[in-house]
């Protein structure tokens, strides 16, 4: 580092991660991570003996968005609030789905295409629950969690956007009066 240059804040510093929280009474697995996401590692920190369905959702950069080719994705948050955010929206899903398992993880900085931004994994006695619970607990994630994503574009360009300026089929959400 020159004189120039200061350090990076630690939620900005990918050597302070991964950021983790478990809370073992619910089997509620919470992780923001610079690291690859591995679906293996959701499903088993959320399997139980209890559960007859276990449910993975993974998110990923797709190539294009609104006819531009993209190049990359990079997400950032500020920890403390995204993983206190996360434990609300798990600990919301346990109550109301009967949860065996609860694992939340978003990736930051550069996600390439094709690559995991984030994963969601569930296990419930029912099949049910689990897909209900599992969609739920998306749909909270990127309408409340504290994560920003910058679109990069192929052509150079690239747009800051909150996971909440979009809906589950990719058409932007209508802010109401302010």
């Amino acid at each position: 580092m020159t004189a120039d240059e200061s350090p990076l804040p630690a939620h900005l510093d990918p050597s302070t991660y991964p950021r983790t929280q478990h809370d073992a009474a619910q089997n509620i697995h919470l992780t923001l991570t610079y690291s690859p996401l591995d679906p293996n590692t959701y499903l088993a920190e959320t399997s139980s003996a209890a559960a007859g369905a276990n449910t993975l959702f993974l998110g990923t950069t797709r190539d294009t968005f609104e006819g531009r080719s993209v190049s990359q994705l990079s997400y950032t948050t500020y920890p403390p609030l995204a993983l206190k955010t996360f434990k609300a929206i798990a600990e919301d899903a346990v109550q109301k789905h009967q949860l065996k398992g609860v694992s939340i993880a978003h990736r930051l900085g550069v996600v390439p295409i094709k690559e995991a931004s984030i994963a969601i994994a569930v296990s419930a006695g029912h099949r049910a629950a689990a897909w209900r619970a599992g969609e739920e607990i998306l749909e909270a994630c990127k309408e409340r969690a504290e994560i920003w994503k910058r679109e990069e574009f192929v052509d150079g360009g690239m747009e800051w956007r909150a996971n909440a300026d979009r809906d589950a089929e990719g058409n932007p959400v209508q802010k109401t009066g302010s």
